[in-house]
């Protein structure tokens, strides 16, 4: 019986903030929410839109930089176990994308703005 009422108290609890969030809130709209994305197209449209090739940098700089965090961050937390064949295979995965974060740089697809 006293989950029922627990039960019952947290319903009432959870649709009086909701409705209170839903009275307190203020509505505006700034330029900021109805301007246009990163990419600089309205966000609504023809979705066949030719984008700029500078994203397609940026998106493949994320890859590199996410794969370095998914493949280091397990190394990190077992480096007391791993041989020195392995220390070292690290260090040559982070020279080749280290290697691929230079040449993005240099390319000027960082510091490219559209």
């Amino acid at each position: 019986m006293t989950y029922l009422i627990y039960i019952i108290i947290t319903i009432i609890i959870v649709i009086g903030l909701i409705f209170l969030s839903y009275l307190l809130s203020q509505v505006q709209t700034d330029s900021e929410k109805v301007s246009p994305y990163e990419c600089g197209f309205e966000p609504l449209g023809d979705a066949r839109q030719k984008f700029d090739v500078s994203f397609y940098l940026i998106a493949i700089l994320f890859l590199i930089f996410d794969l370095e965090v998914v493949f280091i961050l397990p190394f990190a937390s077992v480096i007391h176990n791993v041989s020195f064949l392995g220390f070292w295979i690290t260090i040559i995965f982070l020279v080749i994308l280290t290697i691929g974060f230079v040449y993005e740089f240099i390319s000027g697809a960082i510091t490219e703005t559209s």
